[in-house]
């Protein structure tokens, strides 16, 4: 495993970026996001995330996997299933609170409701972090046929939708009376999680070179796992309105575009 030098530290922390970004908006709008545009921004989270697990985690595993032959998407299905029930265990023993929501999943907690809130996209961030930093792993061992190219794409299309989710977390926070400065380091601290896990990632993998095609199927169930469970009912929910599925599409195109143009 190569050395932390500048390029990978950067792609790291893109992602954190974007939601630091986001979480800025605070200081530049006054009212709270509409559903529509939380729905908007949700579906295209949503689709950047799809598409990020396709082609940036799943295609690569399997391929990897080449030497199986039939049966190279073993590994590609074996680590999905795995990443979807480590995060239902995540969301089962951690008390957290989704967007829009009056009642919070987990155990039961004392936890105030903003508190629960963050803990909600602090804990799904955290597949987020896992993702790029088993893409950059790979890229480092130099072992796996990822490209310095393919592991920015996917650091892009992370921040790409952080930037909406980080304004999805701190606008409903001072909507609920913390301060905007409050309401910003808790945007920027349900982010700050993505380093911190792409990092721990990258130590872990160094001894697991051989598995990768299984960490990066991990971390794509994982993505899913958030997809499915929290991203589309809430870019749904509410009346009738095509504008998720229109977000969902454009941000599934987007990161399907920088995968391809930049691996």
């Amino acid at each position: 495993m190569g050395n932390f030098d500048f390029d990978v530290i950067l792609g790291l922390l893109i992602p954190f970026a974007g939601t630091s970004l986001g979480a800025a908006c605070v200081f530049f709008m006054r009212k709270e996001l509409s559903r529509g545009v939380q729905r908007a921004l949700t579906g295209f989270a949503a689709g950047v995330m799809v598409a990020a697990s396709v082609w940036s985690l799943l295609i690569p595993s399997m391929e990897q996997s080449f030497k199986l032959g039939k049966l190279a998407f073993l590994p590609a299905v074996a680590g999905f299933l795995i990443g979807i029930l480590f995060l239902l265990l995540l969301d089962t023993v951690t008390p957290h609170l989704h967007m829009n929501s009056d009642e919070a999943e987990g155990p039961r907690s004392s936890l105030r409701k903003t508190t629960m809130m963050l803990l909600a996209v602090t804990l799904h961030n955290i597949p987020e972090g896992m993702a790029v930093g088993v893409v950059y792993a790979g890229f480092m061992s130099g072992s796996a046929d990822i490209t310095a190219g393919g592991a920015l794409a996917l650091s892009l299309g992370i921040a790409i939708q952080n930037f909406p989710e980080g304004a999805i977390v701190s606008m409903p926070l001072h909507a609920q009376g913390k301060t905007k400065a409050g309401s910003f380091g808790g945007g920027v601290l349900s982010g700050a999680v993505e380093p911190v896990a792409a990092v721990l990632t990258i130590l872990l993998s160094s001894f697991l070179v051989p598995v990768m095609p299984y960490l990066l199927s991990f971390a794509a169930g994982a993505m899913m796992y958030v997809v499915v469970e929290e991203l589309i009912p809430e870019m749904s929910e509410g009346e009738h309105s095509n504008i998720g599925v229109i977000m969902f599409s454009l941000g599934f195109a987007l990161m399907m575009a920088l995968d391809v143009a930049l691996g």
